[in-house]
């Protein structure tokens, strides 16, 4: 017998995650400069990291010999007061998924049960099993999670229901309307996640904060690795009311945000130019591709994300031919969505470039 033989069957039997392509991989692969690779396939920040933040990483490195903040005073503290909650309201990730994963920690063992739509990040179901939980699945119509339908598949075994919101592949996004029946659903013995990676990028977002305010069992989910540029350093943060995130607290790792990270997301908070411009290249990046999309004919999910979900047939084929011309998209077959792709927004160089290839390689014509 070998070795993993004796390992959790269900942790074998889980296929990994499977990132978007890296530039450096493409290049070797390929025989291609890395500068002529154009990738738009991980919803990153193609204007790169706040400058602010920057230059509080390079400060940061002298210190690098010490241990960080283990409490992340400083960074827990800015992010309260950005979003209005006490100190105790807030906790602090490698990236978001570290708070996932923390919830699942908490809440979830074999005879407990997680609630996701059926097009959501596939990280809750990797999660789930990771756990030996039961992850159930509910249909979203139009792509839109249907918060009553997923209300109604509560039973006494759910312990955690994710709402990704603006949602990650489809970039659709659920009304206050919708939150509020659900929320006002929900039973004591199930915390609502809302997954809120890209709830700075619509004009006009629900607000889940005010259940936080209020000690409701909703954990709120953001990071600094989109809006702000800040991918590389995996930080995010959890927003939950004072019981559950104390809980999350003692599930946490010593140390689990580094000093660079924590530095850097520190000045990224406050800076208002570096978040301004980013809006404004992400709106302007969504209204050329719908538009252009809609002029070839090429049908796409409208998006309140950074990035937007494209239907292409055969999206396998599609993100292989397009790489073999230096521009790097997502293919959507791991979501159950073999005909559609999603692609990221990018500078507007990038984004005619990829709109470029894309057309060559599916050989679309303006519609009549």
């Amino acid at each position: 017998m070998t070795i993993d033989s004796y390992a959790n069957r269900f942790v074998c039997d889980l296929v990994a995650y499977e990132p978007g392509k890296p530039i450096e991989e493409t290049a070797r692969e390929l025989g291609l400069d890395p500068s002529s690779i154009v990738k738009v396939a991980s919803n990153e920040n193609s204007l790169g990291p706040s400058p602010l933040a920057k230059t509080a990483m390079r400060e940061a490195i002298e210190s690098a010999h010490i241990y960080p903040d283990g409490g992340g005073f400083k960074l827990r503290s800015a992010i309260a007061e950005s979003t209005g909650l006490d100190f105790d309201n807030v906790i602090i990730g490698n990236g978001s998924n570290e708070i996932i994963e923390l919830l699942c920690h908490t809440f979830l063992n074999p005879r407990a049960s997680l609630i996701a739509a059926e097009h959501a990040f596939v990280v809750y179901k990797l999660m789930a099993t990771l756990f030996g939980a039961k992850y159930v699945e509910v249909p979203d119509p139009d792509f839109i999670h249907d918060l009553d339908a997923m209300a109604d598949a509560i039973t006494e075994d759910t312990r955690l229901v994710f709402i990704a919101n603006p949602n990650n592949p489809t970039g659709t996004m659920v009304g206050q309307e919708a939150i509020d029946r659900f929320v006002n659903r929900l039973p004591e013995h199930v915390v609502a996640v809302f997954d809120e990676a890209y709830i700075e990028f619509p004009d006009h977002a629900p607000d889940t904060l005010r259940y936080v305010r209020e000690g409701k069992n909703v954990c709120v989910l953001r990071t600094f690795s989109k809006l702000h540029g800040l991918a590389g350093l995996r930080v995010g943060y959890g927003l939950a009311s004072k019981n559950v995130a104390a809980i999350l607290q003692k599930a946490r790792q010593p140390f689990n945000v580094n000093t660079i990270a924590q530095a850097g997301a520190l000045a990224a908070i406050s800076d208002t130019d570096h978040i301004r411009n980013t809006r404004t290249m992400n709106r302007d990046g969504l209204a050329f591709y719908q538009e252009n999309l809609g002029r070839l004919g090429i049908e796409y999910v409208p998006s309140h994300a950074n990035f937007i979900l494209v239907k292409t047939g055969d999206g396998d084929r599609v993100f292989r031919d397009m790489l073999r011309q230096g521009v790097i998209i997502r293919a959507m077959s791991s979501y159950k969505l073999p005909d559609w792709v999603r692609i990221s927004i990018g500078t507007a160089a990038e984004n005619q470039r990829c709109l470029e290839v894309l057309e060559s390689v599916l050989g679309a014509t303006p519609s009549a």
